[in-house]
This record gives structure tokens, sequence and C-alpha cells, in this order.
């Protein structure tokens, strides 16, 4: 690990003209037309869904169905599932070789191939295998995509543009759902043929993104070892407690809607496309809020509503009530944008590929364990689950309130370690 630099010697190289990118500020946004960063980042959005939502859609029945999965074989897979986002640091040792955009497209191909050979391997041996192999792809890829995000976008339409990328994803999963309802239900097409139709489309995607955009720059030579700098700690900490809560959700509150309230399949499948139609039309505006807002403001309004939701989770008895709850719990999780926006503002350029990959890793660590010791707090109390949820909104919002109004450089925290003084920037 590589310690704090002292300000005086943390420079910048000068910016260098690069065939293709007009922006001599080193920022690769400038290509005209639609063959431009931001549009890669969006195309590659939507395309993890279309695999992804596949393997997600059909995992219970065909685990079930076709593999002979009990709790104990199901648990075990989502354990493995979360491993490759625990090592999502190890991208940094990948990027010695690869640049970052080669990278989530090679990512972007692995879980596509994942998705697609999983049919063919209806064993727990082989459901175990072909979810590695997905996640391996998806966490990587979600890695890199973060990272070239903060590096090629200019900061003020970072939230913006993360939005419309959630948009994307949104969008993507609604059709993807639909699509596997109509070729299950509908044509009763086979399960292997129908994760092959998903995973390939993955597949096409990643390679018509590497034959259609060219190879952008980077703003900036990325440090190419695992960094932990001190005045990064309040990232750190929201980072951790953003994973820590996404497990609450992700577990519990779905099972909630089935143990509690009786929902089916096809109810909570419905709350699915009810929470990503939701989502791809109010995740723009919630970039653009952010925008507005600020990080401060955006984060501690999120983790105030989250406080709230969680409370009423663990007294909830109206079923629709409850329903309500996890559409508007979804939706709160898109202002997390702000986390990522509000150390886009205070990072050193250099630092962001090899931060993206500890911060995915750092929000992984409450997956290890808080399903396991939840789940058995849930045989005592579920309602004492979601209160501890409630807990730890309580802890994210008073790191919120920790966030400057304006962080920069030399400005990251309002109380606690900051750098000395602001750091040095590159030349306008």
């Amino acid at each position: 690990m590589s310690k704090d630099l002292p300000p005086e010697i943390s420079t910048h190289a000068a910016p260098i003209e690069v065939p293709g990118n007009p922006d001599l500020s080193g920022n690769p946004v400038a290509h005209k037309g639609w063959r431009n960063p931001e549009v890669l980042l969006i195309f590659m959005a939507a395309a993890m869904p279309l695999s992804f939502s596949t393997w997600m859609a059909l995992l219970n029945n065909f685990s079930i169905e076709m593999a002979d999965f009990t709790g104990r074989e199901i648990g075990i897979l989502q354990s493995l599932r979360e491993i490759p986002g625990f090592m999502a640091f190890s991208a940094i040792f990948v990027l010695l070789i690869l640049r970052e955009q080669t990278f989530a497209l090679i990512s972007l191909l692995v879980l596509g191939v994942g998705v697609a050979i999983s049919g063919y391997f209806p064993t727990v041996v082989g459901l175990y295998c072909t979810t590695v192999l997905m996640s391996i792809g998806f966490h990587y890829f979600e890695t890199m995509q973060q990272a070239l995000s903060l590096q090629w976008v200019k900061k003020e339409r970072t939230p913006l543009v993360m939005g419309r990328q959630l948009s994307a994803k949104s969008l993507s999963s609604l059709i993807m759902f639909g699509i596997v309802w109509v070729m299950l239900e509908i044509f009763n097409v086979e399960y292997r043929y129908v994760y092959l139709f998903g995973g390939a489309l993955t597949i096409l995607a990643a390679v018509v993104a590497w034959m259609a955009f060219p190879k952008f720059s980077d703003a900036h030579p990325q440090t190419k070892k695992l960094i932990l700098r001190k005045r990064y700690w309040l990232y750190y900490a929201l980072t951790f407690m953003s994973g820590a809560r996404r497990q609450i959700f992700t577990v519990f509150a779905g099972f909630l809607m089935v143990e509690k309230f009786g929902y089916d399949v096809g109810t909570v499948t419905l709350l699915y496309l009810l929470n990503h139609a939701i989502n791809m039309v109010l995740a723009p505006k919630i970039g653009h809020l952010i925008s507005k807002w600020g990080e401060r403001r955006a984060l501690t309004f999120e983790y105030a509503g989250l406080f709230i939701i969680f409370v009423s989770y663990a007294f909830v008895e109206n079923d629709k009530v409850a329903g309500g709850l996890y559409v508007i719990d979804h939706l709160f999780f898109a202002m997390a944008i702000a986390i990522k926006t509000y150390f886009q503002k205070i990072a050193e350029p250099a630092d962001i590929s090899s931060t993206a990959g500890v911060s995915f890793t750092i929000n992984h660590i409450a997956a290890v364990f808080i399903p396991a010791a939840f789940g058995l707090l849930w045989l005592i109390s579920p309602s004492a689950v979601f209160l501890a949820g409630a807990g730890m909104a309580v802890v994210s919002l008073f790191l919120a309130l920790n966030v400057p109004h304006d962080p920069e450089p030399g400005n990251e925290v309002v109380m606690g370690y900051k750098s000395p003084q602001p750091m040095l920037r590159p030349a306008e």
C-alpha cells in the first residue's frame, strides 16, 4: 500500500494532445458525434443487464427444477457470487497489462459467456462454476465502469451521466424481464436457450462496442498499485455503510414481502418491473438533483429517508404499504451516485482506477457476514433486522454531515483528517 504523498510533490503530468482528442485539458469527452465516451459508457451500462437480468430471472427456478438445489446450495451459491466483488481490488493488477477500456469490454464479454453457458451445466457444481465466471465478469465490469466514468466525464456532468447510465440499465432490465417471460410462458423455450440468448446479447454488445468506438485516451495516467490514502477515509466509510445497507434491502426486504405478506412470484416480478420503470425515468433527474444540491445535501436526504423506510419495514402490517416501501427503497439507492461524485471531487485523478477496485472490495465486506448473521437474527425477530438497518442509516447520516458543501482536495471533510493543504491541480 502506498502512503499519502506530500502535497508539494503531488503533481500531474502535463496534458498531452492525443489524436482524435481535441480537448487539450486531456478530457476525452470532447470527441464529437455519437462515438464519444459518454455514449460508450451508457451503451455498456445497457449491455450488462441483457445477460445479468436473464441470470437473475432464471436463477431460482432453474436451480431448483434442473439442479435440485435446496436452501443449503443456494446459500453457498450466493456466497460464491460475492467473492469476486470482495476481490475487486485485484483489478489494479490486471491494469498492469490492459487499459481500463479494454478491461471493461473483456469483463463484459466474460459476463455474457458465463450466462450463455449456464443452462448447459444443470448440476450443483456446474452452476457454482458458471456463477463464479459470470460474477467475475460482472464485478470487474462494474469496477471499470465506475473508474472510467470518474475519469472521462467532467465533474459537473458526472451525476447526470451516471443517472443516465442507471436509466439505461433499468430500461435494459425491463426489456429483458419481459423477453424472458414471453420466452418461458408463451413459447415454452428451454432454460438453456433462454440463458444462451441473454448471454449472447451481451457478448454481441461487447463486440459492437469494441469495433464501433475508438480507444479513448486516459485524461491522467493511473496509479498501478493498491493505495489506501488517509484523506479518503470518509469515502471508505460511506462506501462500507452503503454495502451494509444494500444487504438489508437485497436479502431481507424481498424476503419480507414473501414470508409476511404472501407475495407470489408474479407479484414480486411486478415489483421488480415497477422499480426498473420508475428508475428509468427518474434516475437522470436524480443525477441532475445531485448536481444542483451537492453531495452533502443529497446524501443527508437519502439517509434520513432510508431511516424512515427501515423503521417502517420493522412495523408495517399492510401488504400494499410494504410494496410501496420496497419501491421507494429501491429508488433511494440511485442517490448513491453522490458517494462516487464526492470521491471524484476530492481524489487525485491518478488514484481513480485503483480506488475503484478497493472501494468495491470495501463495499462487499458486509456481504460476507451480514446475510448469515442477520439471517439468525431474523429467526428471533424480523423487525430487529430492519431496526438494525435503521441504525446503519443513522451512522451513514452522521458521516454524510461530515461531507463539506464544496468538497475538493484539501477540503475532504468537515471534521477529521484531511490533506494539510490543497493538492496541486493541472493547468486548465
